[in-house]
């Protein structure tokens, strides 16, 4: 196994992972934003209130994507399987 094989699967890995974990990242981004321009607005002040949209939020988000979060993830695993013999020997 060389370094650029090592390298390229670190690579596919982490881009995996922030493609997997995008849409609860945006989703509690677009939350967060919202909910902060609502307190400002209303003077609400309360640290915890935003906490409840976030949650449902990335939850919602997880519902929607799921099937997709998923499938990248299987197709992932499939390459580095399939891919395997190639980088050990």
């Amino acid at each position: 196994m060389n370094e650029s094989a090592v390298i390229e699967i670190g690579r596919q890995a982490l881009q995996v992972t922030l493609m997997a974990a995008l849409p609860m990242l945006l989703a509690s981004l677009v939350v967060g934003i919202v909910v902060s321009l609502v307190q400002v607005a209303t003077s609400l002040q309360d640290a915890t209130l935003t906490f409840v949209p976030k949650i449902l939020a990335v939850g919602g988000s997880l519902v929607l994507a799921g099937h997709w979060i998923i499938r990248l993830l299987l197709e992932f695993t499939r390459h580095i399987f399939a891919d395997l013999p190639g980088v050990i020997g």
